[in-house]
């Protein structure tokens, strides 16, 4: 009898996944695993924490559905405080697994977590899989990582064209077998944080998990009918239903991209196919686009001149960054802004684009740094967006124009009534 270990990271769903599928498929039994890592919660030189209480309270949730999710394919969840390479190997002996399924990450401590856990069990086989794109890479028209375009337009035309979105996968459910499974998941006391309730203010007072994840597209696409003025909507500051709020449940996976381009293709052929319905595939593209520059340039995204080689005069100005974070800076529009994120783990796109660009180029500040304090609080974090993005708005990323909100234009735009302003500020 052949047993199969499912090592889970940013993945934590049952549906579309690649490695349950073929877990399943190849082994009699199946047990998964999840590892809290200590590395993510320990405190950064600069003041705060690598995983701030946001998301450690949305993994949480999403762990605890995960579990549930995974027992009704007779699968457990064994979930553990401790690194992945030190309780993974233990596990293999003990269960004599002999193959270990897990989502291809190619960041620098991914990899070194990998390599070390490879490591440590030499005979155990892996088969890693590209589980959280858009365009599966096997797919995309380029002969290699390297020639992806440094500017999104062509990126997105190219594979629109030349690239099918690739079917959800199945999974199936394998015979039940008797397994003793004592390991608990942890509190957020456990993880060294206290208990909070989310701010009443907040745009984002979702719970984590799939099951959650998949609530949130029936609501905003079929029950509000919000998805057919997506595009007209989406640069709105209050409120839970201005843009689809899916970014959470994207960046740990608790749903696929793919799931959600077939829902939006269902709403276009069962309600309406418009500008705004496209927009949502758009925005699945751009978050495709900067892991594809993730994959083409490595390192090169977490280094100060970023992608572009290009060198500013960046300053490290701590009591201009502390003032940045507690929201007290000339600009209402900014201060606003990180006001909401302190308080609530979220900020909208447009905050984001224009809190970036004060810190790199109004402030002349180490944009690092800022892209290091959205890790710790945002509780949809992605490796790829986050840093992604913080080049592109800091000038060294790919945006060819170099472009520099005008904060006030920007306020007296997107909050004309300083309505967003007065929740935050008052």
């Amino acid at each position: 009898m052949s047993t199969g270990l499912i090592w889970f990271r940013n993945d934590l769903r049952t549906q579309d996944h690649e490695g349950i599928a073929t877990a399943t498929s190849n082994h009699d039994r199946v047990i998964a695993v999840y590892c809290f890592d200590p590395r993510h919660y320990e405190e950064l030189d600069i003041g705060f924490r690598k995983t701030g209480k946001f998301r450690a309270k949305f993994l949480i949730e999403t762990i605890h559905q995960l579990r549930n999710n995974l027992r009704k394919l007779h699968i457990p969840l064994l979930v553990f405080q401790n690194k992945p390479e030190v309780k993974i190997a233990e596990l293999t002996k003990e269960h004599q697994t002999d193959t270990i399924y897990f989502q291809k990450e190619w960041t620098d401590e991914e990899k070194k977590v990998e390599r070390n856990l490879k490591e440590a069990i030499p005979d155990v086989k892996f088969k890693d899989h590209y589980q959280q794109f858009f365009f599966h890479p096997d797919d995309i028209p380029y002969d290699s990582f390297n020639d992806i375009p440094k500017v999104f337009t062509e990126f997105r035309k190219k594979c629109e064209k030349k690239t099918e979105v690739r079917e959800l996968l199945s999974n199936s459910k394998i015979e039940e077998f008797e397994f003793v499974n004592d390991t608990e998941i942890p509190s957020l006391e456990d993880l060294d944080f206290t208990e909070f309730k989310t701010d009443e203010r907040s745009a984002f007072p979702f719970h984590g998990g799939e099951d959650e994840a998949l609530k949130r597209v029936e609501q905003y696409f079929f029950e509000q009918r919000n998805l057919e003025t997506y595009k007209e909507t989406r640069n709105g500051l209050i409120g839970t239903d201005y843009s689809s709020k899916l970014s959470a449940w994207l960046a740990n996976g608790s749903i696929s991209p793919r799931q959600i381009y077939f829902k939006v293709k269902q709403y276009e052929k069962e309600i309406i196919s418009n500008q705004s319905t496209y927009w949502l595939i758009f925005e699945l593209i751009w978050r495709d686009f900067f892991k594809y520059i993730s994959l083409k340039h490595g390192n090169e995204i977490f280094q100060l001149e970023g992608i572009r080689g290009k060198s500013h005069d960046w300053n490290d100005d701590h009591e201009a960054f502390r003032n940045w974070i507690d929201g007290n800076t000339k600009e209402d529009f900014v201060n606003a802004n990180m006001l909401e994120i302190a308080h609530t783990g979220f900020m909208s796109n447009r905050g984001r684009q224009n809190v970036n660009s004060y810190l790199a180029k109004e402030l002349k500040h180490d944009w690092r740094k800022g892209a290091a304090y959205f890790e710790s609080l945002l509780i949809d974090y992605d490796v790829h967006s986050n840093w992604g993005n913080w080049m592109y708005n800091s000038g060294v990323g790919n945006d060819p124009r170099d472009r520099k909100f005008n904060i006030k234009s920007q306020a007296d735009r997107y909050d004309p009534d300083n309505d967003y302003q007065d929740l935050w500020l008052k």
